[in-house]
């Protein structure tokens, strides 16, 4: 009896303090929800544009509690969130010039497109552009060389040295594990699989590699040269010479406009600003400049749905950082029924996945467009079966160095009998009703016949593929896979093989989907709705992985992480026949 009570009011206490935490954390909350009140902006205040954090399409805000509870933590804004406020900013009176933080980006390059172009056009007011940072690399010069003005510290520098494109090979651990990867695939070019079957790139990959990735340093040296009134030949040079190696070189050849120190910084603001050297600048983060202006119409007579597809393509439901089957079949569906959505923009960036999820998706896309405008908008990555989701949109627009086609298929196996018995000691043995009742078990070597079988289901999935490609684009079969199997082109390219209708932003294609249907009097409404703060409190498995992945890349570093995260991510392919961008690439 008195282990009873002991174990009840130990348990009375926790749910004391568990209700009181709760209570305090819901009171905060509601202040912080019930307060109307927008922070007031300055005058002579400066727009800061930090291209170090990530401004990914869709943004679902994750909080953070401490003591504070005043204090919530939250996500960055969404980039289009961001190219809104550059926008609204040019006309806003309190607002003078930008700042741009340049140290790094990690931003993909058509998402640097974006905010570059927006920045461009917020110069057209007459207001100044400033960049900055201790050292900048390569992609962030890409979007600060479009600034005024462009600085860096005299000890710091500017890389310049061109690009390359890295793949991580597997084979060779699989080898020594005593693994032997069964691949199947259909394209020439679908290079996803590579990294289980070679240890190098193949003669094919590397063509289309070069080709792309031409495309992509062909583009970002034009847009440098012409921000910064210099020869792009010059500029190929001058990385092919490796002329670029200090701060000082980066000045000597006009990559920037001098070397200072960051309160040499300050005094060229005040300067700008015509304020004196102790007053206080005005610096206004994105996040408090979202509170602050009201950069979005929420009137409008008829209603576009913006929906946004972001991340890999999977089967049934999943987290909210992947494309699931089931929630978008179930969205697309629910838009097509409202008669209030007079058009839906999709906006994709996703490296495909399932070739059934994508497939389902296509059917609800194709099932919409003979109701309303489907508008496709692509992003960083609208490959493989992020591109079967986009084929037969309305129209599709594409920034030209958006990475998409990629129109190939492949599933993976894998015969890990000596791995378990050479090195676990461990060994399988089966009772079946049939030959095939253990297709697909990695305990054993498949037959000669279960090779056939997968190869033609890859084979069927690859005709469909193109099939439904050559009905969306309205071209022959035989053309589509002529420029398929599984090349990856940029959307430059994809505009002229017909792939993609135009070049141009998720902007462009919300304006193309207002003049379709006939209106100028419209309001946004973007999908999928966000989750509420108590659901992002209260949503334990999403918090606990993202705090898994941020401590095993600060004890592992980047790299490692990354590693084993591709590892881990190979137990969604197995089996499952996949249409995805090639396995991983890094541009450098």
């Amino acid at each position: 009896m008195k282990s009873f009570f002991k174990i009840f009011f130990a348990t009375l206490l926790a749910i004391f303090i568990f209700c009181t935490i709760a209570f305090f954390i819901l009171l905060g909350i509601g202040v912080a929800a019930s307060s109307s009140d927008k922070p007031v902006l300055n005058d002579n205040s400066v727009l800061v544009i930090d291209l170090s954090k990530s401004y990914h399409d869709f943004e679902n805000p994750s909080f953070s509690l401490n003591l504070n509870i005043k204090k919530l933590s939250i996500q960055p804004p969404s980039l289009y969130d961001v190219i809104r406020m550059i926008n609204y900013a040019q006309s806003d009176k309190k607002i003078k010039g930008i700042y741009i933080q340049a140290s790094v980006n990690p931003n993909g390059f058509a998402s640097s497109e974006e905010l570059r172009r927006a920045i461009s056009e917020f110069k057209q007011s007459g207001k100044f552009v400033i960049a900055y940072g201790a050292t900048i690399t390569q992609k962030a010069y890409y979007v600060a060389s479009v600034a005024n003005k462009v600085y860096t510290n005299p000890q710091g520098g500017l890389e310049w040295h061109g690009m390359a494109s890295q793949m991580m090979f597997f084979k060779g651990l699989f080898d020594k594990l005593g693994i032997q990867p069964e691949v199947f695939y259909a394209g020439k070019f679908k290079s996803a699989t590579e990294p289980f079957r070679v240890t190098k790139m193949t003669d094919p990959n590397k063509l289309q590699t070069s080709v792309w990735l031409g495309d992509l340093y062909g583009t970002f040296l034009e847009a440098v040269a012409k921000s910064r009134n210099i020869d792009s030949a010059q500029l190929h040079l001058l990385a092919n010479n490796g002329s670029i190696q200090t701060a000082g070189d980066a000045l000597k050849y006009g990559l920037v406009d001098s070397l200072i120190y960051t309160d040499q910084l300050e005094n060229n603001f005040h300067q700008l600003l015509k304020t004196k050297s102790n007053d206080k600048i005005n610096f206004i983060t994105l996040d408090k400049y979202a509170e602050a202006a009201d950069y979005k119409s929420f009137s409008g007579k008829d209603r576009i749905a913006v929906v946004y597809a972001q991340g890999e393509i999977v089967d049934g439901t999943g987290d909210n950082d992947k494309i699931t089957s089931d929630k978008y079949v179930n969205l697309l569906r629910k838009l097509r029924k409202d008669s209030s959505v007079k058009a839906i923009v999709m906006r994709v960036n996703s490296p495909g996945g399932s070739a059934l999820a994508s497939d389902m998706i296509w059917r609800e896309i194709t099932l919409t467009k003979k109701i309303k405008p489907v508008i496709i908008s692509m992003g960083d990555l609208a490959a493989s079966g992020g591109y079967y989701i986009s084929c037969n949109g309305s129209f599709i627009f594409a920034e030209p160095n958006t990475i998409t086609g990629s129109i190939g298929v492949f599933s993976i196996t894998g015969n890990a009998e000596d791995f378990f018995k050479n090195k676990l000691g461990l060994t399988f043995d089966v009772v079946k009703t049939g030959p095939y009742a253990d297709l697909g078990s990695i305990a054993r070597p498949m037959t000669e016949p279960e090779k056939n079988f997968m190869q033609s289901s890859v084979d069927s999935i690859y005709k469909t593929f193109t099939e439904r490609v050559a009905e969306g684009r309205k071209k022959p079969v035989s053309y589509i896979d002529s420029i398929a199997q599984g090349r990856v082109w940029t959307g430059k390219r994809g505009v002229q093989l017909g792939l993609v209708d135009s070049l141009g932003s998720l902007n462009d294609a919300i304006k193309y989907a207002a003049r379709i249907i006939k209106t100028t009097d419209y309001r946004i409404s973007e999908y999928p709705e966000k989750k509420s703060i108590f659901d992002q409190l209260f949503h334990s498995d999403e918090n606990n992985d993202m705090i898994s992945a941020k401590i095993m890349t600060k004890e592992l570093g980047p790299e490692m992480s990354k590693s084993i995260l591709l590892i881990k991510n190979m137990q969604t392919m197995i089996n499952i026949p996949q249409t995805r961008l090639p396995f991983e690439f890094e541009v450098r």
